[in-house]
């Protein structure tokens, strides 16, 4: 199929529904990425994995989304960038497919993997998407709805996950993923229109964005966020039960009200984030850091969990403020150099999610071990005694 460039001046009701479309797709995959996080038990108690070990499929996730959007960069420019995004999308959607079939470990990261290649190219090409749809001055408001879908998928997409997993099986939870995978290629396929292809990208470019300084601060910046963010994040289900005293039965209403407080989060950083980038991101960074130190101290155990509910939310509007903002700040940076520097953006971005999960992991297995250990010599000495 021949690419077309659009037009100067597009019908912006056909650009803003391209833009809606794109933040359905980034609600599917999202929630394909995340699905584990709400239904971690669940799945550890089937596999037989301790839920530490568990994490390996956020981990496994995360590298292999970040190998996948590193190697986007090289595809061939005349492979229509459209028809790349819904099969990107078919393929997240055969990956859950395979997961309800899933009957082994190796089995499910299997499924898994095919699903983070997907997923890795598919957010390496949103953000120059976006940037092709929308004039400069719009970027932003496009970038936060297309991050509205991330927030939208922590609002329904994992108490969903975790509620069907609860309710019916956890390979329910990934049959209708699957399934709304499905709908938003169909959706992405009738309402993106046909985009010039970026020119082939060179090894010298790359060379030229790591001797950036702005661009290499934000990339560190990023590593650093991310891994301290989905280090918790991802063992959020156990660690509310475990340390906060959060009755199970009230597990899903507080993701819901962290996903809601992260689509708020959107919206504020849609409104603002154009003329205020910078000051946004430091102040949404202290506060979810503030909220998510809180919550690490297990103090709150003796109060209602409601409190620990104010500090989840205050811990995802912050944190989907930043993501929209670090998202904009690249792809104004980046200048003509954009689909590759947002390549490298999701390459550390995703495999700071894995490095994260793996960090936590770690942590809570350390603990655990240490726990074990001080329980030994406290029945020891009662022994003694």
């Amino acid at each position: 199929m021949k690419e077309i460039a659009l037009p100067l001046n597009p019908t912006p009701a056909r650009v803003w529904i391209a833009v809606i479309a794109l933040g359905i797709c980034a609600f599917s995959i999202v929630t394909s990425e995340l699905a584990p996080v709400g239904m971690l038990s669940a799945l550890a108690a089937d596999f037989h994995q301790t839920e530490s070990g568990m994490g390996l499929a956020v981990t496994a996730y995360g590298w292999v989304g970040a190998l996948a959007a590193l190697l986007s960069g090289a595809m061939p420019a005349r492979i229509s960038r459209k028809a790349l995004l819904v099969g990107l999308m078919l393929t997240l959607a055969l990956s859950c497919l395979a997961a309800t079939r899933s009957y082994s470990m190796f089995a499910l990261m299997s499924a898994r993997m095919i699903g983070a290649l997907a997923h890795g190219a598919f957010w390496a090409l949103i953000g120059i998407v976006a940037a092709q749809l929308v004039p400069p001055h719009r970027l932003g408001l496009a970038t936060a709805i297309i991050f509205g879908g991330v927030s939208a998928a922590s609002v329904v997409g994992v108490p969903l996950a975790s509620f069907i997993a609860t309710l019916a099986g956890w390979r329910h939870a990934f049959l209708a993923v699957a399934l709304l995978s499905l709908a938003a290629a169909a959706v992405l396929c009738s309402t993106l229109p046909a985009l010039a292809a970026s020119t082939p990208v060179r090894l010298g470019v790359y060379r030229d964005i790591f001797r950036n300084p702005l661009l290499c601060g934000l990339y560190g910046a990023t590593a650093c966020i991310i891994t301290a963010h989905f280090a918790a994040f991802t063992y959020v289900e156990p660690l509310l039960i475990t340390l906060q005293g959060v009755p199970a039965t009230a597990l899903s209403g507080l993701l819901l009200l962290s996903g809601v407080s992260g689509l708020v989060g959107n919206v504020i950083a849609g409104k603002l984030i154009d003329r205020h980038l910078k000051g946004l991101i430091f102040a949404s960074l202290l506060l979810s850091g503030g909220a998510l130190a809180l919550l690490g101290t297990g103090r709150l155990a003796l109060l209602p969990f409601c409190f620990s509910g104010l500090l989840l939310a205050l811990w995802g509007a912050g944190i989907a403020i930043v993501f929209v903002g670090l998202q904009t700040w690249l792809l104004r940076s980046a200048g003509a150099v954009a689909q590759p520097a947002s390549a490298i953006y999701v390459a550390i971005f995703n495999a700071a999610i894995g490095t994260g999960a793996l960090v936590g992991g770690q942590l809570i297995a350390t603990a655990a071990c240490q726990a074990w250990c001080g329980w030994r010599r406290g029945s020891w000495r009662a022994v003694r005694c």
